[in-house]
């Protein structure tokens, strides 16, 4: 989770004034996590912080600041009393209005840290906690500190390439592509082979050999193939298992899966390096729609990504 300040700079171009709602603190159950932002101008809004009620009174009052309140109130909603909500926890949430002077302020910096309060110095607390992920390279966690809110800038942090631009890879694309925390490659053998409209975030890379891209992949990727050629296939599994890889599917059956496994032998590959693979991918009880193909092996990857993640952190 972080601070999106390419999208508020879209924001702000497009409609002038825009307020951003960040929830900068939790206690106990809530719908969202501290960090969770939507952006509302007066006559729309992004992204979400999640509970209808909650959303509905926060863009309400982020309006009325737009059309002439402060710029910027720290307010706090109590989800059962206050909301009628089942959750039970209580946050604060950060209203804040831009323009282009407030988002040009913080273009080139990697945290974004401001006083709740304009003026006030920045508390001792938080340059610890800057110059603490200063000397270790690591991001701060989004939080509130002393009257000062702390977010780091949103930037992607796991790679997926996606081979394949035919009707899954569209869906797959559509499905996944929201989610802030994807770094998505898009690649297939031709630039006709892509819809007009890539989502922001989004790489497309036409090859004529798209086997030939993958020495440059990441070697923390994910990979998802889906191409429409069962020898492009065969020579992506085969490159990447040569190249190294965080996590990596295939699209197809058990039959085709069993005939890749022997040929991949042929070529050099041990079963335990093979089985690295996961194939066939997805969830076969949803159906065989691109969108039903594309929720189970989207649920799959994220499942992937999160046990990567957790063994990442447990040894560090």
């Amino acid at each position: 989770m972080g601070f999106d300040l390419d999208a508020l700079h879209g924001a702000v171009q497009r409609h002038g004034r825009v307020a951003r709602v960040v929830i900068a603190e939790v206690r106990g159950s809530a719908p969202r996590e501290v960090g969770a932002a939507m952006l509302v101008w007066p006559e729309g809004q992004a992204g979400t912080i999640g509970g209808g009620a909650l959303e509905h009174q926060a863009a309400q009052a982020a309006r009325a600041m737009l059309a002439g309140g402060p710029p910027a109130r720290l307010t706090r909603h109590a989800l059962g009393p206050d909301l009628g909500q089942c959750c039970g926890g209580n946050l604060q949430l950060l209203t804040e209005v831009h323009d282009a002077t407030t988002v040009a302020a913080w273009q080139g910096r990697d945290v974004i840290v401001r006083p709740v309060a304009p003026g006030a110095e920045m508390p001792l607390a938080v340059q610890r906690l800057l110059n603490g992920a200063r000397a270790q390279g690591q991001r701060p966690l989004a939080q509130l500190i002393a009257g000062w809110m702390v977010e780091p800038l949103a930037r992607p942090s796991v790679p997926l390439w996606i081979w394949g631009a035919g009707h899954v890879g569209r869906a797959l694309v559509a499905t996944l592509s929201p989610l802030p925390d994807l770094a998505i490659t898009w690649i297939d053998t031709g630039p006709e082979r892509f819809p007009e409209n890539i989502g922001a975030g989004v790489t497309a890379l036409p090859a004529a050999d798209p086997a030939r891209l993958v020495p440059h992949a990441p070697h923390d990727a994910h990979h998802l193939i889906l191409t429409y050629s069962h020898a492009l296939d065969l020579a992506l599994c085969h490159g990447l298992l040569g190249h190294g890889f965080a996590g990596a599917g295939l699209i197809g059956s058990a039959t085709k899966w069993a005939r890749f496994r022997s040929r991949l032998g042929a070529l050099g590959h041990v079963p335990a390096q093979i089985a690295r693979i996961r194939c066939p991918i997805g969830t076969p009880g949803l159906g065989k729609h691109p969108q039903a193909i594309a929720i189970g092996v989207a649920s799959g990857l994220l499942s992937d990504i999160a046990a990567t993640t957790d063994r990442r952190e447990r040894s560090a």
